[in-house]
């Protein structure tokens, strides 16, 4: 009995043995035994302490990292697994959601290598600031799992990684190695199965496909963004490799079509094929027709212009289809036919067609059923949607149509059942929004924005939206005419993070539903016709906005009236504009914590003192012009260290520009015209290198143009001094504003003559194509926040704004100062003006004959000057020229003879007496006056006979035709000619002169 009991306990110590080789010899932080009571291994615990010793954990999340008692077992931390029976650390694994970017160190910690027993090391997502990979993880041989993706590491490719044989899974991805000389120590990994290298610089390894085709074991690829050369022909043929890969990853590339003679020796096991982002072109190639597993396939951002019929021949198991944005044209009725004559119509669940040239009416798609995701926008698809079309579409849960020209009215919706999405903007929808869109209970995201919709939207059209979280009803020039006729006690069942229905009349009053909406970060209900007075719980809203936009409005009250608070994690990242409202009273300080403010064009008064906030360090754009604001502004702008653009423009602000505006120094926009500012501009804005914008002018400022102007703010390309009592000269400084587009001095007492290096301004004197608008663009941690800069200024004799067209805008305005000496002939270099207006100065000398260089010139005001001599023919051939003032000087002879100038009422040349010819109705006198011989008898000439006259007209229509006749048929040799002979006058009569004037010279001595 003793033998058989000793028997059975050996019995059952083997079964506990093996039942604990069959759980495992691992225990995690999180399975890990409560009853367990043994510890790690010392060094392997000091081995882990200097490694977090190495990492900022400002968040503590390794708190359960330590050296107190109660924290003495390393197996127990968290990401820490070890063995159960022998307590090696086998695992550090640092890549969960919770840790992701919160940890940060200067390298990895050395005493690492005290882990002689870890099989897996993943330290994903911590920032090492730039170190390089040590080389002892070459050392960590038991290693089967290797992740140090996004770990900002640098320095040279780690090739040590070669040593670790038995390594299956290796992801060095999104770091900023130095370029990888050579992946020949990769084939050293022969158990590899999954390898990421995304973003590793490979442009010089030409041999990457034959080094891939050594690893059997492989099935996983990504090679994302790693600058691959296409694959040499000869490696093309070497087909050694893994029939097991599965997936490939390929994007961002600079390949050619010559891979897919690699990829056809997969045809049996991929399963997700990713290439978008390459050179693919031409044809969708055959042998993707043959991937009979490939169930996901990205060719998107190529230049694929077409499919073959046999493209998608057996690809039974395709669920998603990405082509966009590629050139595919022609009609996508063709490609439906394809699919539909293979078997993936019953699998495809995603087609993204999206971003191409595909025309025609929408085909009938109802025979893919499967269809969940439906990307057609941004093609030019036309006709009207059919009702029908939806009919069988039952699990479509994204349908993107957007952008392109489809017309007709919404059908009946009630079978998109499972819709979650629904985009149609940029189209030609006209009609009512129907209403059985209410009942798509799944529904997320509307978009029907930039259509021409119209009719009422009521509670019904939102009557189980419960999951609406997205609905943009904006519109384009208010294209859109939808009212949204809503009863004041509705309550919506959904929660809305972006309300976008600009245009959208839902006035007079506020619309109390969104009192409900507790969670939207954007609101745009600009001009919507709200005329009310604005309530008080409306900007408590505020505290968890991002964009708030109500524009446009009748809006009325006073701030003083509301509560406003932000939360925390909305300080500094509000955007309001509460622009073109009518609201009145002060500012309130609480406003200085917003990103972006805009309350031009209210009634607001009282100082601006809330700027002094130190709230406002996060302010970045602020626009109060057109308001009442009054007093001094305050000298204490110093820490508005992040403000780009600031507008102060037409209101009632006095006293001297602060000396603090030189502590703004990312400022590019500064506005403060029509204000009652003096003094000189403070030097401190030497300091501002960034402006773009400077405009000062209707003030009372005095003083020279500071030197400095023109040799610190060379970015400036508009600059406004206009309406002020500066004086002095023009600095030749001026000149290094090469990138100046509207320089306005006008109306000063400026004096001295205009500085001859005007050519030297580049931006006019070269030839370019213009930006429509001049756009800031801003980055920020949390994205890029951009603006327009807008100008009102003089133009053509009426006053105008610009925005979207101000880039075009090239103008030079110096009248009204008193000015003297001629104009400089450096002027007609700027081949680019627009507009240039030097009237009311003292300038003498003759108009340059080269002024019909300005070929872009479209305004040209010379008047009440004390200009002479004649007015230069080159100035007909000016074709844009339609606004010219050449009154009040002292001009002569004939107006030349040109479509343009003749085209101008004769006010243009009034005050010049000695002006003559159409328009004017004084006619010019010819001065060679030619003796009448017409009654003078001469003896007849007997050569004169009837042949003779013959011959003179065969000879007369010949020579006439010849030339004449040329020149009215070859546009180019005309333009030559008139062109030479207008060059001819010019240089006759500026020959004239000059001996005239030496003439007088010598008569005088």
């Amino acid at each position: 009995m003793q033998r058989h009991g000793m028997c059975l306990k050996l019995f059952l110590a083997i079964a506990l043995l093996l039942l604990q080789c069959i759980q495992g010899g691992e225990v995690s932080r999180n399975h890990r035994d409560a009853n367990v009571t043994g510890r790690c291994i010392e060094k392997e615990r000091q081995a882990l302490l200097a490694f977090k010793r190495g990492l900022v954990d400002e968040s503590n999340f390794l708190s359960s990292w330590g050296s107190e008692a109660q924290k003495q077992d390393c197996c127990r931390w968290i990401g820490v697994s070890c063995s159960n029976q022998t307590g090696h650390v086998l695992q550090l694994d640092l890549s969960s959601n919770d840790i992701l970017g919160r940890l940060e160190g200067k390298l990895i910690s050395p005493k690492l290598i005290e882990l002689q027993h870890l099989h897996h090391l993943d330290l994903l997502g911590i920032n090492f600031n730039g170190s390089q990979i040590p080389d002892f993880i070459g050392s960590l041989s038991n290693l089967i799992y290797l992740g140090l993706s996004d770990t900002n590491l640098m320095g040279k490719f780690p090739s040590q990684v070669g040593n670790l044989t038995n390594l299956q899974h290796l992801d060095l991805s999104f770091n900023s190695f130095t370029n990888a000389e050579n992946l020949d120590w990769l084939p050293l990994l022969s158990s590899l199965r999954y390898l990421d290298l995304s973003l590793v610089n490979l442009n010089n390894v030409f041999n990457w496909v034959e080094v891939i085709n050594k690893l059997s074991e492989l099935t996983h690829l990504t090679l994302f963004g790693c600058g691959l050369p296409s694959p040499i022909l000869s490696t093309l043929s070497y087909i050694n490799s893994s029939k097991s890969l599965a997936s490939i990853d390929l994007s961002s590339n600079p390949l050619s079509t010559s891979i897919f003679l690699w990829l056809s020796n997969y045809n049996t096991s991929l399963v997700d094929l990713y290439l978008s982002d390459n050179l693919l072109a031409g044809s969708i190639p055959d042998v993707l027709g043959h991937m009979s597993s490939l169930a996901y396939l990205s060719l998107s951002n190529n230049q694929l212009e077409r499919w073959v019929p046999h493209s998608f021949v057996s690809l039974c198991s395709l669920q998603s289809l990405d082509l966009s944005s590629n050139i595919l044209s022609g009609q996508l009725s063709k490609f439906v036919q394809i699919l539909f004559s293979t078997c993936a119509q019953n699998s495809l669940e995603i087609l993204d067609l999206s971003l191409n040239d595909l025309t025609g009416s929408l085909p009938d798609l109802t025979n893919l059923s499967s269809l969940e995701v439906l990307r057609l926008n941004h093609n030019t698809f036309s006709g009207v949607i059919s009702g029908t079309y939806f009919s069988k579409l039952s699990k479509l849960q994204v349908l993107d149509f957007g952008w392109n020209d489809l017309a007709g009215s919404l059908p009946d919706l009630t079978n998109l059942s499972s819709l979650e999405e629904f985009y149609l903007y940029n189209n030609q929808l006209s009609g009512g929004i129907p209403e059985s869109i209410g009942l798509l209970s799944k529904l997320q995201d509307i978009d029907f924005s930039m259509n021409s919709l119209e009719g009422v939207i009521s509670e019904t059209h939102f009557s189980k939206l419960s999951k609406l979280q997205y609905l943009d009803l904006s519109s384009q020039n208010s294209s859109n005419s939808l009212v949204l006729d809503i009863h004041a006690d509705w309550i919506p069942p959904f929660q809305l993070d972006s309300i976008i229905l600009p245009s959208c009349k839902m006035g007079p009053y506020f619309p109390k539903w969104l009192q409900t909406q507790k969670k939207f970060s954007y609101l745009d209900i600009s001009d919507a016709g709200i005329s009310d007075i604005l309530p008080s719980w409306f900007l408590s809203l505020c505290r968890n906005v991002e964009f708030m936009n109500l524009t446009g409005n009748q809006i009325r009250g006073s701030f003083a009236d509301l509560t406003l608070e932000f939360s925390d994690s909305s300080i500094n990242k509000l955007r309001l504009d509460l622009s073109s409202n009518k609201l009145e009273g002060p500012i309130p300080s609480v406003l200085s914590r917003a990103l972006y403010l805009d309350l031009s064009n209210n009634n607001l008064s009282g100082s601006i003192s809330f700027l002094c906030s130190s709230a406002a360090i996060g302010l970045l754009f602020l626009d109060l012009s057109r308001n009442n604001v009054s007093g001094e502004v305050p000298d204490c702008l110093t820490h508005l260290e992040n403000l780009v653009m600031l507008d102060l423009s037409y209101n009632a602000l006095s006293g001297k520009i602060p000396t603090t505006i030189g502590s703004v120094f990312q400022i590019q926009t500064l506005k403060l015209r029509s204000n009652r500012f003096v003094g000189q501009l403070p030097s401190s804005l030497k300091n501002c290198t960034s402006l773009v914008l400077v405009d000062v002018g209707d003030n009372k400022l005095s003083g020279p143009i500071p030197k400095w102007l023109g040799v610190s703010l060379k970015n400036l390309v508009i600059l406004m001094l206009s309406s002020n009592h500066f004086n002095g000269s023009l600095p030749a400084q001026i000149c290094h504003l090469t990138d100046i587009q509207i320089l306005d001095f006008s109306m000063n007492n400026f004096s001295g003559s205009i500085p001859k290096c005007l050519n030297n301004l580049t931006t006019l004197a070269q030839k370019g194509k213009s930006s429509m608008e001049i756009t800031h663009f801003l980055e920020r941690s949390d994205g890029t926040t951009t603006y327009e800069d807008d100008e009102t200024f003089v133009w053509k004799g009426r006053m105008y704004s610009y925005k979207n067209t101000l880039g075009l805008v090239k103008r030079i305005d110096l009248s009204s100062n008193i000015l003297t000496g001629e104009i400089p002939s450096e002027i007609t270099h700027l081949v680019e003006l627009v507009s240039l207006n030097l009237s009311g100065n003292q300038l003498t000398g003759q108009i340059t004959p080269k002024i019909g260089n300005l070929q872009s010139l479209e305004a040209l005001d010379l008047s009440r000057n004390q200009i002479e001599g004649r007015i230069p023919t080159s100035l007909a051939r000016i074709d844009r020229l339609d606004f010219l003032d050449l009154s009040l000087n002292n001009l002569s002879g004939e107006i030349p003879i040109g479509t343009q100038l003749q085209s101008f009422d004769s006010s243009v040349y009034a005050g010049n007496p000695l002006l003559c010819g159409p328009p004017l109705k004084k006619m010019c006198v010819d001065q060679n006056v030619q003796t009448d011989l017409s009654n003078r008898e001469d003896d007849k000439d007997e050569l004169i006979t009837w042949g003779f006259y013959l011959s003179m007209g065969v000879g007369f229509a010949a020579g006439f035709w010849g030339v004449c006749g040329t020149l009215i048929f070859k546009r180019s040799w005309r333009y030559a000619y008139f062109k030479f002979l207008n060059g001819l006058n010019d240089w006759l009569y500026v020959r004239v002169a000059l001996i005239k004037r030496q003439l007088k010279d010598m008569l005088n001595r």
